[in-house]
């Protein structure tokens, strides 16, 4: 997939019949695990059963921190143990992530205020579709954010810009009038990849310095602080 157009180049009337929001992004997409969902514990804890079974000892847990955001078979490959197959066969058959993931407070009312305020959202996530679809239906955010780029909706997946051009691409939206909300190192860089502004969060996986080193456009540490970047009121 190629860039999308950007700019008064890519259409001179200057509109692209998507309204902007409070803060002049018409378009807010997101991460998923350690952005919307409260996923990273169960992650971490999945990976480490799947570790021990197989290796007999677990993993180091900031290595499986940094993985967080990638695929999940492109993750565990990255440890380079010859046993990396069997371990995600182990990790996909006792998974429990989907069943203990629960929403960040505050979220789902954001993403509620922005769709009320016209802003149109999606997420782009490495987890494959049917995890993410069950996970937004337990957690009642399909309503929400319909829009869903997965894990297993294309070849090239984050720090490349492709799943965030598609996300536009379906949106008929342009880079210039979006930004990406993640947790991770991955995201900063897809954001910067695909030419849309950059918001890293800190509640979620990523350590808070090394997103700062990766110099996004804005780093929040609390909803309340993302709400009022993206111009919506306090919460009531």
């Amino acid at each position: 997939m190629s860039r999308p157009a950007t700019g008064a180049a890519a259409n001179p009337s200057g509109h692209s019949g998507v309204r902007a929001g409070p803060a002049g992004w018409p378009v807010v997409l997101w991460d998923f695990d350690g952005t919307v969902a409260d996923t990273v514990d169960a992650i971490i804890a999945a990976h480490q059963r799947a570790f021990t079974e197989v290796l007999g000892q677990p993993w180091d847990e900031a290595e499986i921190r940094r993985w967080i955001g990638r695929p999940l078979v492109e993750s565990i490959r990255l440890a380079a143990v010859p046993q990396a197959d069997e371990i995600i066969r182990v990790y996909l058959s006792r998974t429990d992530v989907e069943q203990l993931a629960h929403s960040y407070p505050g979220v789902p009312e954001l993403l509620r205020d922005l769709a009320a305020a016209g802003v149109r959202g999606g997420l782009v996530t490495s987890r494959r579709r049917s995890s993410t679809e069950a996970i937004c239906r337990r957690l009642k955010l399909t309503d929400v954010i319909p829009l869903l780029v997965a894990g297993d909706d294309l070849d090239q997946h984050k720090p490349a810009p492709e799943p965030l051009w598609l996300a536009l691409d379906r949106l008929g939206a342009r880079p210039d009038q979006a930004v990406y909300v993640g947790d991770a190192l991955v995201d900063v860089a897809s954001a910067r990849a695909a030419g849309l502004a950059a918001v890293a969060v800190t509640w979620g996986a990523g350590d808070e310095a090394a997103l700062r080193a990766a110099a996004p456009d804005h780093v929040v540490r609390d909803v309340a602080e993302l709400r009022a970047l993206l111009g919506l009121p306090p919460a009531a």
